[in-house]
């Protein structure tokens, strides 16, 4: 693919229009042909909002999984729902996400979905805009799985669901999917105190099949369930081990730390293309444009332009879509005047 400076892109995932949660909280009672169009519908406005803003590249917003792994759990065949939250009331965050047990060969036979979703996406899009799919991978998949005699610990868990992620990615491939980033938050969640050494192996056998064939990125952020981090916010500890992707680009998150690191783009980019997040999706903080103009200049002064693309830290799931379309439109607006004074 050709390698175009200075993009503008999202995560994956885009917030949830009022009308389509309230919807899907019936959705048991709507037959195939409503549900089909009640998704096809939120894509359109994902897609709307998105290409209104000016970005280079789309998603679907991730709409038919209303976060950025929950519907893949029902498409895993051995694992039930079975265990409730460990907390239910109280300021929210990853304690109150319910778990799975595990009571069989962990399978999905039918695949996870995101082949589907990215024929809806070429499907609804218009010409211009270039269409990526986004996929958890294994390592972060694997943590709402209890480990049982077959799966004693998250890593055996992890190794059954490379093949899984691994399938899904050929199939995008062969989908004609030009554009696809693997979600790892939990691998840089947990740099920290497990090897990331072991994490780049994991990564890389997962995306094997896919390597030099289409433009693939690794998401490394810190979170971002109810707009909460969930571990110490220090890229430090998975660089330079991290470099060793085979991905075209790594997206990084920076805006929500003041930008702490920054450097670690320069490393970054000695190696591969960078995409740094320089809006806080977990602020409600809505970043003029003359702001975007400042951060994407301190970004230049550790890597060079054709290396840098830009986007929010994360996936917007957890921001509200008013705050969400401003943000991104500021983000393109600051990102395209710098882009001219090149």
């Amino acid at each position: 693919m050709k390698n175009i400076p200075f993009r503008t892109t999202v995560i994956g995932s885009y917030p949830l229009p009022g009308w389509y949660e309230y919807a899907f909280s019936n959705i048991i009672s709507l037959g195939d042909l409503d549900r089909n169009e009640l998704i096809d519908d939120a894509v359109i406005v994902a897609i709307q909002d998105q290409v209104s803003a000016g970005l280079d590249v789309i998603t679907d917003g991730e709409m038919s999984r209303r976060d950025f792994n929950l519907s893949f759990y029902s498409l895993i065949e051995g694992i039930e729902k079975t265990v409730i939250n460990i907390r239910q009331f109280g300021p929210p965050a990853h304690d109150q996400r319910g778990k799975y047990s595990i009571h069989g060969e962990l399978s999905a036979p039918n695949g996870l979905g995101v082949v589907e979703d990215y024929k809806r996406l070429q499907k609804l899009a218009p010409p211009g805009p270039i269409l990526k799919a986004s996929i958890p991978g294994p390592y972060t998949l694997s943590g709402r799985l209890l480990p049982n005699e077959q799966y004693p610990d998250r890593y055996i868990i992890t190794e059954a669901l490379v093949s899984i992620v691994r399938e899904e990615l050929q199939r995008l491939l062969d989908a004609g999917c030009k554009e696809i980033t693997v979600d790892e938050p939990s691998m840089s969640c947990y740099a920290y105190k497990e090897d990331p050494v072991k994490f780049v192996d994991i990564f890389n056998r997962t995306v094997e099949p896919i390597i030099g064939k289409t433009h693939l990125s690794a998401h490394l952020c810190f979170g971002n369930y109810k707009g909460r981090a969930v571990s110490p916010r220090q890229y430090s500890p998975m660089f330079p081990a991290f470099l060793e992707m085979q991905v075209d680009e790594i997206h990084v998150e920076m805006a929500s730390r003041e930008f702490s690191e920054l450097e670690i783009i320069g490393e970054i980019a000695k190696k591969k293309n960078v995409t740094v997040g320089i809006i806080d999706v977990k602020s409600y903080y809505i970043e003029p444009v003359e702001e975007v103009v400042r951060r994407v200049r301190r970004c230049l002064d550790y890597a060079p332009a054709e290396r840098l693309s830009f986007a929010p830290d994360c996936g917007l799931s957890q921001t509200a879509r008013w705050a969400a379309k401003e943000k991104l439109q500021n983000m393109v607006a600051g990102v395209n005047k710098v882009k001219a004074e090149l």
